[in-house]
């Protein structure tokens, strides 16, 4: 064998720049809600239940952020490359404001406490490149992403996504439909709803007022196939929702532990 062939192979970190300044302190929360293997993957499992602090420090060098990135017209977004590691710990979702964010054609999102995804991203209709890799409690995304029209390619930690074809891990249960009557769709429980509250369609972005049906679906969004969080206002809107990915559950559907899923590729 030539000497050249045995040379160890080295990868350059693509990520270097977006990890934000070293802190000695913890940045974000260790999470195992969907295990690592089918050995060790849960029976059920549940949304995280953070609510933003909107008056902590992060959250406002977040928001300083996002603002000076949209009165520049920036291309390429890293906001926690310029965070530090205390406030990247207080940061568990996105502000709404990233709707402003429509010149974004890259956003790395490298690394974060994030457990969520606001579906104000849907309105970045300029993203192409989308990477919240390392993001390990990032386990579904907002159906609203699908708007991103020109997104093409994305980093996403798969192993840690709900229903992941590497082992299988259950989804949250939904509530198939729920009357405003009943639930105040202002003001919800995270941990239960996966939103703080749910205004619009996910499908037809028109107003939620009369009832929420939640379903999941998995469809390929840039590289990865995601596990995407539909919050309609209708039937009609839930049977209009494309079908999911192969390999994937069938139909869209309420999650739960009595959901059956396709055979993982690999089971370990």
């Amino acid at each position: 064998m030539a000497a050249e062939d045995s040379a160890p192979q080295v990868f350059p970190n693509r990520f270097a720049d977006a990890a934000g300044p070293s802190s000695t302190s913890l940045d974000r929360d260790r999470c195992r809600c969907v295990g690592h293997s089918v050995a060790t993957r849960p029976a059920t499992v549940s949304f995280h239940d953070d609510r933003q602090d909107t008056t902590s420090a992060g959250w406002r060098h977040l928001l300083a952020l996002i603002d000076e990135a949209a009165a520049d017209g920036r291309t390429v977004f890293k906001p926690f490359a310029e965070i530090t590691g205390p406030e990247r710990q207080q940061i568990v979702t996105l502000p709404p404001t990233i709707a402003k964010l429509n010149a974004v054609k890259h956003l790395v999102l490298y690394g974060t406490n994030l457990v969520r995804i606001p579906p104000e991203i849907g309105a970045m209709t300029n993203l192409e490149i989308f990477e919240p890799y390392t993001s390990h409690r990032l386990h579904w995304y907002p159906y609203e992403l699908t708007r991103c029209a020109q997104l093409r390619h994305s980093t996403v930690s798969t192993r840690v996504l709900f229903g992941n074809v590497k082992f299988r891990p259950p989804f949250p249960a939904l509530r198939p439909v729920t009357s405003p009557d009943d639930t105040d769709l202002s003001a919800l429980a995270p941990g239960v709803w996966g939103a703080d509250a749910v205004r619009t369609c996910s499908i037809c972005a028109g107003p939620v007022d009369h009832e929420l049906h939640q379903v999941w679906i998995s469809r390929q969004v840039g590289t990865d196939v995601l596990p995407l969080l539909v919050n309609a206002c209708s039937t009609a809107c839930v049977a209009a929702l494309p079908e999911p990915s192969t390999g994937y559950i069938p139909t869209p559907h309420t999650g739960g532990p009595d959901i059956v899923q396709p055979t993982g590729k690999s089971a370990f």
